[in-house]
């Protein structure tokens, strides 16, 4: 195989098959299933090469909250471009990252007052996990150094984040390099509790995390959840008050609560923060994904005064030590300012109050089908999971109806058998409209197959 070089006789999509090693992918499969290679976006669609329209019924991987090539994004970055691409955060700073850090302070009623940076989810969670270690150790605390994670849960696939994710597919082959977490059930809406190995209702899942606590707390540095919405787990949503309890329980044995808000939060879930639906602040949240409204790499972490003030010391070793390059980026930070703006502007939250609805009724007809179990919605999200006439068909399932749905227009990616929807908050009628027509289309294409 040619290692370097344009070629100039095949596709952008055969050239990428060649060049690109791309994510979440047995790259195999492309030699029989074509890459789709992309040449423009605008709003909830993107279009091929060919000018071939797609509507991005997953936000592309639940980023792009107010779709393709946003006029009132575009026009900040290009302002932003003009004045400063990109500077060094450590002793200097710049407009961008003091204002989104501010407003987003604000937002948490200055609870959360303080901004850690960085550039992906993952990141955001190997710092969550790695100040809440450092700050216990500053306070005179070394042995708390363990964490909790929920079973399913999902967040991130970087060394440290791995090891709070409990997904087989992810973690099995890099299982030498990870440390030992503690991994409790978390409750089930979709009726799964019905397993013995699964808790069956919020109490009960409390009482697994409160009997752990009394036995490990003083050894345990913090508890790590997605408030409401297990995403990666296949989309399992539990309620407020479970996340209310562990706030409660890490209070009371003295534990670090981290919210991963990076796919459920920027209103997702129904408030811009899934928290607050919970009536609580974590003491560390991770924001990423949606924040910079898809366009750049962004992610933070927000922590409450008493955490930083645990790393406020003439010693450089008590200080937090951690660092990337692109930390505070001014265009991501100014495409992020600009993505806020229109939660205000346009009245988002609200806005998407009534989007859902008329999504959710337009949804009858899967809601109704004959192989579609647990159709459940929070927010922006909807998912179901899809009953197989053959078990074996489960690993193939998510490629089957990928290639299904592009070919009636629609971008969608399974996880395993569970059918997810997060459009874009610009997605409009006729827009759901389709999506629910051609729905149906795809499982009838997929369950004949």
């Amino acid at each position: 195989m040619q290692k370097s070089g344009v070629l100039p006789s095949f596709s952008l999509a055969e050239r990428s098959r060649r060049s690109v090693w791309h994510p979440c992918t047995q790259m195999q499969k492309h030699a029989s299933f074509p890459i789709v290679a992309l040449g423009r976006g605008e709003g909830a669609w993107l279009f091929d090469e060919k000018g071939t329209p797609y509507l991005d019924a997953i936000s592309s991987w639940w980023t792009n909250l107010f779709g393709h090539a946003h006029p009132y994004i575009n026009a900040a970055l290009k302002e932003q471009l003009d004045t400063l691409e990109h500077a060094m955060l450590a002793g200097f700073t710049h407009e961008p990252v003091v204002r989104l850090s501010e407003r987003l302070s604000d937002m948490t009623g200055g609870v959360l007052g303080h901004c850690f940076y960085a550039s992906d989810g993952a990141s955001a969670v190997e710092i969550a996990l790695k100040m809440s270690v450092h700050a216990w150790r500053n306070e005179n605390r070394p042995d708390k150094r363990e964490f909790v994670c929920l079973r399913g849960s999902y967040h991130g696939e970087t060394i440290g984040a791995l090891s709070v994710t409990d997904v087989p597919l992810f973690r099995q082959e890099y299982e030498a390099l990870l440390r030992a977490v503690h991994i409790v059930p978390a409750p089930d809406t979709r009726g799964e509790s019905k397993k013995a190995s699964l808790p069956k209702g919020t109490d009960e899942a409390l009482q697994v995390v409160e009997a752990l606590f009394s036995s490990r707390a003083d050894h345990i540095a913090a508890l790590i959840i997605e408030p409401l919405v297990q995403c990666a787990a296949g989309f399992v949503m539990h309620e407020p008050l479970y996340v209310r309890g562990l706030r409660q329980l890490c209070d009371r044995f003295h534990v670090h609560l981290i919210a991963d808000e990076i796919a459920v939060g920027c209103g997702r879930t129904g408030t811009f923060f899934a928290c607050e639906q919970a009536g609580i602040w974590p003491d560390f949240m991770c924001l990423s994904k949606g924040i910079s409204g898809g366009y750049l790499p962004l992610s933070l972490v927000m922590t409450r005064d008493e955490i930083y003030s645990l790393f406020y010391d003439e010693s450089l070793y008590r200080g937090f030590l951690h660092s990337h390059s692109y930390t505070g980026n001014p265009l991501a930070c100014r495409a992020a300012l600009a993505t806020l703006d229109l939660f205000d502007r346009e009245r988002i939250l609200e806005k998407n109050r009534r989007t859902a609805q008329v999504l959710t009724d337009a949804l009858d007809a899967v809601r109704a089908h004959e192989h579609v179990r647990h159709f459940r919605c929070r927010g922006m999200i909807w998912a179901f999971e899809v009953d197989l006439p053959e078990p074996d068909e489960a690993a193939r399932f998510p490629q089957h109806f990928f290639a299904a749905a592009l070919r009636q227009g629609l971008l969608l990616r399974p996880i395993g058998n569970t059918v997810y929807l997060l459009p874009p908050y610009v997605v409009a009628e006729r827009e759901i409209d389709m999506l629910a027509e051609r729905l149906p289309r795809v499982l009838k294409e997929v369950l004949a197959a």
